[in-house]
């Protein structure tokens, strides 16, 4: 069976462990399971017998953005048949609808945004252009969630699609780490894809199973969040849930290659 990681984070080699580290620390010392560089990441997913992955990583300023992408461009380029490349972008960056024309002209298959570290409201007006530059252009990948924080949690993510009606957006862990329940009972049926990155470590399978089916199985993307998490684990606890080899095939593989096109 093919499998697609949506969700995976990767550094330079020089800043990788500190990279991974600091991540660790932003979640209240939760150990890491990878260093975070390229290498270690290509081992673990080979471990875990995946097909191929999106890569990614978060600009936690607007300086940050070119070398974010010039790096994740260079990885795809060493593995164009493991690696797919998703784009980094900041809401402060100036002429924001060139910069994502110019992601697209590269060859990016997607953004991703990590909210509550790059400290904006998904629903603010200020991050309004740059939800409309990405909207119709791309799959955006949205860190949702997090208990501590007001920037991203499951009201302000549906009034963003409410917002942005074209914006085709995957929330990652099940649309609200941390906020799982409330995410369950305010995204559903409202157009957006999730991933089921950083979750099944907290839900037993039946309970993850019935979310899956609550979102919709085509709704429903494999992720890992490596380094957060070891891939081969991640997988494991993912053949747990009872489903049919039908909807695993969907969530593993088919739903990625509709969704971003590959």
């Amino acid at each position: 069976m093919k499998v697609f990681d949506v969700h995976v984070h990767i550094y330079p080699d020089k800043i990788a462990e500190k990279a991974s580290a600091s991540v660790g620390a932003f979640y209240d010392g939760i150990p890491m399971h990878g260093s975070g560089a390229l290498e270690d990441c290509l081992r673990q997913q080979d471990e875990a017998g995946f097909t191929r992955f999106a890569a990614h990583s978060v600009a936690l300023t607007p300086h940050n953005v070119g070398s974010i992408n010039r790096f994740i461009l260079s990885a795809q380029a060493q593995h164009p048949e493991r690696i797919v490349p998703f784009a980094a972008i900041h809401p402060e960056m100036e002429d924001l609808d060139g910069a994502v024309l110019e992601i697209v002209r590269q060859g990016f298959k997607g953004i991703k945004i990590h909210p509550d570290m790059q400290k904006f409201k998904v629903d603010d007006p200020a991050a309004a252009p740059m939800m409309e530059a990405i909207e119709g252009r791309l799959p955006l990948l949205i860190h949702c969630g997090d208990y501590r924080y007001d920037y991203d949690g499951p009201q302000r993510i549906l009034n963003l699609r409410r917002q942005h009606p074209r914006l085709q957006i995957i929330c990652a862990h099940f649309g609200g780490w941390s906020e799982w329940n409330r995410a369950e009972a305010l995204l559903p049926g409202n157009g957006l894809f999730i991933d089921t990155s950083s979750s099944l470590f907290k839900w037993p399978a039946e309970r993850a199973a019935e979310a899956i089916h609550r979102f919709g199985v085509e709704n429903v993307l494999f992720g890992t969040d490596y380094p957060m998490w070891n891939p081969k684990e991640e997988l494991e606890r993912f053949m747990q849930m009872k489903l049919t080899d039908a909807e695993r095939e969907d969530i593993l593989w088919n739903n990625a290659q509709r969704i971003l096109q590959l």
